[in-house]
């Protein structure tokens, strides 16, 4: 009954116990090799700050410490697992104590079944941390009669046996997300192919084809932000049909990357120097964005780089 309880609550995680309203604490435990890492993981991803195998002892006064940061700590995971050894015994005394002193939290347990922690152990070649010196089975007996009480105290019960890695995230997304986690970051970044190539770009567009402002004299030493710069690469046919392509490509993708589970994403516009095209692309990619109510940020790499005499701040 406990573990349909809590796996509804997992399905349903709007009605879990409310916590205050500046501060969530998750305290995540299960079996080794049930998948807490990669939980994790992608609680940090959702902002959460991420504590990992901290002795149950200490989980009140830590706690105290976050709440008391001037609100800089507002979402905090905290895994307690039997890697604490003999500190792991007064786990659940702690969880009592927080329960009478109205402390709140929400516990997650990651859970599989035995052959499926065997086998990742067998695969990982690590030893079980209940076990080292006999067999992996044996480990697995000995957690799990040491997390009965734990389990049954549970807010959520996720079991990875039959999970793929993108299942999990999406469970994790669904119980712990929230409209803020859930937006993907996009920068969008100029930058000149002879200063090399971004190494963390996600898309890179090459608009040296487009007209250089660099061979007008009076735009040579202006940016692609200034205005009469902008009005030059804007007024040609080719200009104007790759931004609808473009902005047709950026619309189809965004979404897909969004379902993938992508967080972050970085779009980078490369021209000759980073100056003038590749300035004016990256900036209407900024504008199309934001318009479409994206979170995204606005970097020119390369541009002071050049011999710039004029340039206008944009807001990023």
């Amino acid at each position: 009954m406990a573990e349909e309880q809590a796996l509804q609550g997992a399905q349903a995680p709007e009605e879990a116990a409310p916590m205050e309203k500046d501060f969530r604490l998750v305290i995540v435990t299960g079996m080794s090799g049930a998948g807490k890492t990669q939980a994790c993981r992608y609680m940090e991803d959702l902002g959460y700050f991420v504590v990992d195998n901290l002795p149950p002892i200490f989980i009140p006064k830590f706690v105290e410490l976050c709440r008391h940061a001037g609100g800089h700590v507002g979402k905090v995971v905290l895994v307690v697992d039997t890697r604490s050894h003999e500190f792991f015994d007064t786990f659940v005394h702690v969880l009592e104590e927080m329960d009478r002193d109205d402390l709140p939290y929400e516990m997650l347990f990651m859970d599989a079944t035995d052959p499926v922690i065997i086998r990742r152990y067998k695969e990982t070649r690590r030893r079980h941390p209940m076990a080292p010196a006999s067999r992996i089975s044996e480990g697995i007996a000995k957690e799990r009669d040491l997390l009965a009480p734990v389990r049954a105290k549970a807010t959520y019960i996720v079991d990875t046996s039959e999970l793929r890695k993108v299942d999990l995230r999406d469970k994790i997304h669904r119980i712990f997300g929230s409209a803020e986690g859930e937006h993907m970051n996009i920068n969008v970044l100029s930058f000149g192919f002879k200063f090399g190539m971004p190494l963390d770009a996600d898309l890179v567009f090459d608009v040296r084809f487009l007209p250089n402002p660099f061979y007008i004299e009076s735009l040579r030493h202006k940016s692609g932000a200034v205005p009469e710069v902008a009005e030059y690469i804007g007024k040609w046919a080719v200009t104007q049909e790759f931004e609808q392509r473009l902005d047709s490509l950026i619309d189809f993708l965004i979404p897909q990357y969004i379902k993938e589970g992508k967080s972050q994403l970085v779009i980078a516009v490369g021209c000759t120097g980073g100056m003038h095209r590749s300035v004016f692309i990256a900036k209407h990619l900024f504008d199309m964005l934001t318009s479409r109510g994206y979170q995204a940020k606005l970097e020119h790499r390369d541009l002071m780089k050049n011999d710039v005499q004029e340039h206008v701040r944009e807001e990023c």
